[in-house]
């Protein structure tokens, strides 16, 4: 399981007094109020960064951090996540699982017939759907009810399902 959980994405800088503008990848932005710390992932390391400020503007988030007070500073950041410790990551509820915990998981039937590797997961309105690529490179959807999703077991890199009559179809 992942260290580090995606927070959001700086998109932009923001003004000229080192804020960025940044697209929350978390189901709630208002946790960064609660926030004191985060990680800019630069693909060469985990730098941490001090928060300093928080405000919101239409589906963004302005950050500004400790010690970068100058557009400069914050420039080169352009589309580099920002990442949460898990041990500051938002406590999750029964049976809720992050995402990130969830991508590559083997995904097998109640009958343990392998179908493939979890690949992606999207975000409906009413309930999340599982991509579940097979071993022939093709796409399963499965809803992320619990009349499909039989166990997951991250820690051990599968899940069980339970596929519903014309799942298979393809």
């Amino acid at each position: 399981m992942e260290r580090y959980l995606q927070v959001g994405v700086i998109t932009a800088t923001h003004g000229l007094k080192g804020e960025v503008k940044v697209f929350p990848t978390t189901d709630d932005p208002g946790r960064f109020d609660d926030l004191k710390e985060v990680f800019l992932d630069t693909g060469k390391g985990l730098t941490p960064l001090e928060i300093a400020s928080v405000r919101y503007f239409k589906q963004f988030v302005i950050l500004r951090f400790r010690g970068y007070d100058n557009i400069n500073d914050v420039e080169g950041w352009k589309r580099f996540p920002l990442l949460v410790d898990r041990e500051h990551a938002v406590p999750l509820g029964e049976d809720e699982n992050f995402i990130a915990d969830l991508i590559g998981l083997q995904v097998r039937t109640e009958d343990g017939e392998e179908l493939g590797i979890l690949k992606d997961v999207l975000l409906t309105g009413a309930n999340d759907v599982y991509v579940v690529e097979t071993p022939e490179k093709k796409e399963i959807l499965i809803p992320a009810i619990k009349q499909c999703i039989l166990q997951v077991a991250p820690e051990e890199g599968y899940m069980i399902v339970h596929l519903l009559d014309g799942l298979l179809d393809l």
